[in-house]
């Protein structure tokens, strides 16, 4: 039957091995754990479990911004989690996110250790236990850098999920969907050209939490390297999205934060777990 001719029946079912592609073995549509599995504590006051995908580069560029910025207490280890074998779906994992999706951070300086998930949570929560670290003073303007960040949560799973899914990993190429999600992502980046046309960062004339949470997925995106998209989208045409692009890779507490829980690409970008800044002179 081709797409085409697809009626949904009146109750879905699960079909296991239907429709293969590259996370089929981790897909499900129960949550909970699969296997008891006790993760690993390290020394620093915040444990990270993570993977170096976009969502998770938020977090580790969060935590060396911080560090860079004098920030002592923002000292964290950095624990691989392998969303390919299913780590997410271990006991302990699953414990610190029902979700069972990374980034999952344990804050441990409490009295009672804290655990926060979802990425701009995170950012949140990081932004607040130091003192509002790369958020605006200003009410009106940690409202407009609150609201980037909630834009980029609301539009990475047309990116992510969709564009992404049906351009780089499903099994079909189904040229609707592909059409669909193209011209969404598209918008997306026209949104984001048109802010940053009027405006050095994403909020404003200030670097902020925004920023972290938008660079890792339109940044790559404008450079190409996300699912290899570049030409078909043709994200030369956003220049100012290619400006800041630029900009914020240049930071060092960036050019850091990307190497964290990174297992793919050249050697020297990869640095799967982190412990200590020496880490990074390690990997060189």
């Amino acid at each position: 039957m081709s797409e085409s001719e697809y009626t949904p029946p009146k109750v879905w079912t699960w079909e296991k091995d239907k429709n293969e592609n590259r996370f089929s073995n981790i897909n499900r549509p129960i949550s909970g754990p699969t296997h008891d599995k006790e993760l690993p504590v390290g020394k620093h006051p915040f444990q990270l479990y993570s993977l170096a995908t976009p969502n998770g580069v938020k977090v580790t560029v969060m935590l060396e911004e911080l560090l860079e910025a004098g920030h002592k207490g923002a000292e964290y280890d950095a624990w691989l989690i392998n969303i390919g074998e299913g780590n997410q779906f271990g006991s302990d994992f699953v414990a610190i996110n029902p979700n069972s999706k990374i980034p999952a951070l344990m804050d441990r300086s409490t009295d009672k250790p804290t655990r926060i998930f979802e990425s701009g949570a995170i950012l949140l929560y990081l932004a607040e236990k130091f003192g509002g670290a790369f958020v605006p003073k200003d009410l009106a303007a940690r409202a407009e850098c609150y609201s980037w960040l909630m834009w980029q949560m609301g539009s990475a799973p047309y990116l992510g999920g969709g564009f992404g899914h049906f351009y780089a990993y499903a099994p079909v190429k189904i040229e609707y969907a592909i059409d669909r999600f193209a011209m969404e992502v598209k918008r997306q980046l026209d949104v984001l050209d048109r802010q940053l046309a009027d405006n050095e960062y994403i909020a404003g004339p200030d670097y902020t939490i925004a920023d972290m949470a938008i660079w890792p997925w339109y940044g790559a995106l404008a450079k190409g390297l996300l699912y290899e998209a570049g030409e078909f989208l043709s994200v030369q045409e956003y220049k100012h999205v290619n400006r800041w692009t630029e900009q914020i890779s240049e930071r060092p507490a960036v050019k850091r934060g990307r190497m964290v829980n990174r297992v793919w690409g050249e050697p020297e970008s990869q640095l799967p777990e982190r412990h200590d800044a020496s880490d990074f002179d390690k990997a060189k």
